[in-house]
């Protein structure tokens, strides 16, 4: 669990340095970019070994069909995390669509993790994100959207959307639950 939450807040302290130390992050330069970077991934590959190394036992056993309601918020996240907000018509004036698909991807996740190390890595993922719209909406409270995009682009992004839950389906299928049963 230490690797895990070392991981975790790797993440945080990386995400919100702009934001909570703007003149360090400010000295640090475009250098600062791939150090900011580097820690970050470090951060994800901690919070995947944490998260694996933890003896997992379910607090209790989730409803089948939220695997299914799981698998629609995963797909409505990447959409979200997606270019669509910025160049589709569906998210436009949405501010923080990333975060957002961020929260949305943890929420599902624990839906059908009803495990410790689950609450402890979903949960705090789930925070971060409003946290952090929080903070940038703190620092920077004038936001005005960009042009609006095309429901062609958005038809486009959709279907990328599919094509990459496939495709993290199949990750997972490797190296966790199956996600789309078996």
């Amino acid at each position: 669990m230490t690797i895990l939450i070392l991981g975790i807040l790797l993440w945080w302290g990386a995400h919100l340095l702009k934001r909570l130390a703007p003149d360090l992050r400010a000295r640090l330069g475009d250098k600062g970019k791939g150090a900011i970077a580097l820690i970050l991934f470090a951060s994800i590959v901690l919070m995947v070994i944490g998260y694996r190394m933890v003896d997992a036992y379910d607090i209790s056993v989730p409803p089948s069909p939220l695997r299914h309601l799981n698998n629609l918020l995963m797909l409505i996240a990447i959409f979200m995390m997606s270019p669509a907000p910025k160049r589709g018509a569906l998210l436009h004036g949405m501010r923080h669509p990333m975060l957002m698909g961020v929260g949305l991807w943890a929420l599902a996740h624990l839906m059908v993790n009803w495990d410790a190390a689950s609450f402890v890595l979903f949960g705090s993922m789930l925070v971060w994100a409003v946290v952090e719209i929080k903070v940038i909406n703190r620092a920077v409270p004038n936001w005005t959207p960009g042009p609006k995009g095309t429901l062609s682009k958005d038809a486009m992004f959709a279907v990328g959307s599919v094509v990459l839950l496939a495709v993290v389906g199949m990750v997972h299928s490797f190296v966790g639950p199956m996600p789309f049963g078996g």
